[in-house]
């Protein structure tokens, strides 16, 4: 076999490191491929199903170099088979290795087999001795500074993972293109008899490996990140709910303790609904509970506050039927309750009506907390540049806003309307939320 021009060689290189990132774009688009990747524990199959993904469209490629003259790019077996042994180990990588072989042996390119079960070998072992992160942080680039590098080595000497592995992918490269050398027909793989461009050869097979660990552990990084968020945002609510619970448990306890010597029925009847509350409290700290649920809580505590208040109280629901099974944020409609009959009615020696109202408009829920206590007075601050009315400053209500916004950002809306000596109204709109769309998953440490 005639040696390669060096301009197809070039040539081949460049369109290599095009096939590379195209097929590893590709698969980072895959749900199934990112939910392999992304799994912390990977059985067999999974690691079998990673490879059958990756080696698919390359196995095409090595065919199309066997039977398009002069076409050589479309062959990265070598590469894609170090790739492997560094993320899924040998076992799976072998597999690998045989699957981009069967195009070769039927060009009777026999050698093919051998050399990528060899590499499959090596990269394996880095992967089965080394940190996970050493892998997915692998740069072909060493550092931009060699002189800082040196005197990093010189000052502390230590293996640097990163330039081992970079060592270890060239040496293979070059031992590939030695094989290719002496039994042309029996192997394939880029080389030339001029030094520069068989170095060019041998530092761009790591180029190779490290673009598809690139991007992927891009994916890695988005979804810790996602994580991470996500972690953030179940602490802010738990603190939030943490923090209404206590204040509402505060309120109710002060009540029994004023009925306690008076009205002793009262007050034992206030502390049997306060359990049932409390065992709902108890039970399950979901962020979004069925509004059907919301409604059930909040009878409970217009339970205790009826018999607080005995027939002072009043209590009208015009609830649609469609709403009761979408989902809203748990305990939300209590604060509001609490703060109609505080701050409405309480001060009022007649007492007075607390309305609750729900329907769907379009896709969004609408939610009606409507007093018809003594309102608020005018020089109190209703608007908010956020979109999220931000009315009184109690704990209750504050809490509300906060979690509202936490959950649904700028497509909440909290609204309050009050007209001195005739009422208050606070409504809440926000987006219609699927159940399903609430449950979200997380599966080798080695990705």
């Amino acid at each position: 076999m005639n040696p390669i021009e060096p301009k197809l060689v070039l040539i081949s290189l460049l369109v290599q490191l095009g096939v590379a990132a195209a097929v590893s774009s590709s698969l980072a688009r895959s749900t199934l491929f990112r939910r392999l990747l992304l799994r912390p524990e990977r059985s067999p199959m999974d690691r079998l199903k990673m490879v059958a993904l990756i080696c698919a469209p390359l196995m095409l490629g090595v065919w199309i170099r066997g039977v398009v003259p002069n076409f050589l790019a479309a062959d990265i077996s070598l590469a894609t088979v170090i790739l492997l042994g560094t993320i899924v180990g040998t076992p799976a990588a072998s597999m690998g290795a045989v699957l981009l072989s069967l195009p070769a042996l039927l060009h009777r390119e026999y050698l093919s087999l051998p050399v990528n079960l060899i590499a499959a070998a090596v990269a394996g072992a880095f992967y089965r001795f080394v940190d996970v992160e050493a892998v997915w942080s692998f740069s072909p680039m060493i550092d931009l500074s060699l002189y800082r590098w040196v005197r990093r080595n010189l000052r502390r000497p230590h293996l640097d993972r990163q330039v081992l592995l970079l060592v270890i992918i060239a040496l293979l490269q070059l031992g590939a293109s030695e094989v290719a050398e002496f039994y042309p027909r029996r192997y394939f793989s880029l080389r030339s008899d001029l030094w520069l461009l068989q170095l060019a050869i041998c530092a761009a097979t790591p180029v190779l490996v490290g673009i598809p660990l690139k991007i992927w552990n891009a994916i890695r990084i988005e979804d810790k990140l996602e994580q991470q968020a996500r972690l953030l945002l179940e602490a802010r609510l738990d603190a939030l709910q943490r923090q209404i619970n206590p204040h509402f448990l505060f309120n109710t306890l002060n009540s029994i303790g004023s009925l306690i010597r008076v009205e002793p029925d009262m007050a034992r009847e206030m502390v049997n609904r306060l359990a049932n509350i409390l065992r709902i409290l108890l039970r399950t700290r979901e962020a979004f509970v069925p509004f059907r649920d919301e409604l059930a809580f909040t009878d409970d505590y217009l339970g205790i506050e009826v018999v607080r208040f005995g027939e002072k109280l009043r209590v009208v629901k015009e609830i649609a039927p469609e709403t009761l099974d979408l989902v809203v944020p748990s305990m939300l409609l209590q604060p509001l309750i609490e703060n109609s009959i505080k701050h409405g009615l309480e001060p009022r020696i007649s007492g007075g009506t607390v309305t609750l109202r729900s329907r769907v408009r379009g896709q969004r829920l609408l939610l009606e907390v409507e007093d018809d206590g003594v309102g608020v007075a005018p020089e109190r601050p209703l608007n908010s540049a956020s979109g999220l009315v931000r009315p009184g400053t109690g704990i209750g209500m504050k809490n509300v806003r906060e979690r509202m916004e936490v959950l649904y950002g700028p497509d909440a809306v909290m609204e309050m309307e009050s007209r001195p000596g005739r009422g208050t109204r606070i409504t809440l709109e926000m987006p219609i939320v699927d159940s399903t769309e609430l449950a979200g998953g997380r599966g080798d440490s080695r990705r």
